[in-house]
């Protein structure tokens, strides 16, 4: 077992890991980042645009000291560019304990029959494939230090049908299988493989929700906690999965959602 495991106090810790987080640069995913700094770890920050990935790595710098966190643009559909990604990680800091696979799209909304063919396979590329290469590449790394904690962020629409977001939780239920799978095939090299899955949480990815009152009062309401979450509440999710914490847990998906899901909501 790991000598971060070593003690109580020690059990959130992510001091000496250097974790991969992409769509950080806002939202649950830039959450993610701050707090697992907050911890100890390095991090990386990606997503498409290169100035707000830089600004979400000078904040963290400023708040932790220089080489805190760096800023690796990339595409999640290009599969060249995200393997620069983790080759760029690896030439800076030498090694990757977490990946957590954030990033995600969803270009359509409205029934699955009017859903041309091309928003389907973005959705299913972007959402699933992606996770899937990236994955593919930091296991090599993985199984060479025998351990690793990847983290695939889905959602709760992964469990439940919906007539006007049907393709985006077709593919977050494919990524909660995509865990249970590679848990199964990673874990004997110790590298865990887990979701979480959040409820509606108060991000720009979200805002067309939660910024209508009557949206928002009907989420409330559906949920045992009375409230929509905050980005924070899912990155303490994350550093569990990411520390000595959660070294036994692996193919879970964690629902962070407020109860909405037990109520029915």
């Amino acid at each position: 077992m790991s000598d971060r495991a070593d003690t109580a106090s020690g059990l959130f810790s992510l001091a000496g890991q250097v974790a991969v987080i992409t769509g950080s640069s806002r939202g649950i995913g830039r959450a993610i980042a701050e707090r697992m700094a907050d911890q100890g770890a390095r991090v990386v920050i990606s997503s498409r645009k290169a100035d707000a990935c830089a600004a979400v790595a000078q904040a963290i710098n400023a708040r932790h000291g220089a080489g805190r966190a760096i800023a690796l643009p990339a595409n999640l559909s290009d599969k060249d560019s995200l393997q620069r990604l983790i080759d760029e990680t690896l030439a800076t800091w030498g090694r990757i304990d977490t990946l957590v696979c954030n990033a995600a799209s969803n270009p359509y909304y409205g029934p699955m029959a009017g859903m041309t063919d091309a928003a389907f396979r973005k959705i299913l590329d972007n959402n699933v494939l992606a996770n899937h290469w990236l994955i593919s590449m930091v296991t090599p790394h993985m199984r060479a230090q025998r351990d690793g904690s990847i983290i695939i962020v889905s959602s709760i629409g992964g469990l439940k049908g919906s007539a006007v977001i049907g393709g985006y939780n077709i593919s977050k239920a494919a990524d909660m299988q995509l865990a249970r799978n590679m848990a199964v095939e990673l874990g004997p090299d110790n590298i865990r493989v887990n979701c979480i899955a959040p409820g509606l949480i108060r991000t720009d990815f979200a805002r067309a929700l939660w910024e209508n009152p009557e949206t928002l009062a009907q989420y409330e309401a559906q949920s045992a906690l009375k409230r929509i979450g905050e980005p924070d509440e899912i990155a303490g999710a994350a550093i569990f999965l990411a520390a000595p914490a959660g070294r036994f847990t692996t193919g879970q998906t964690i629902v962070c959602d407020g109860g909405s899901t037990i109520t029915g909501g």
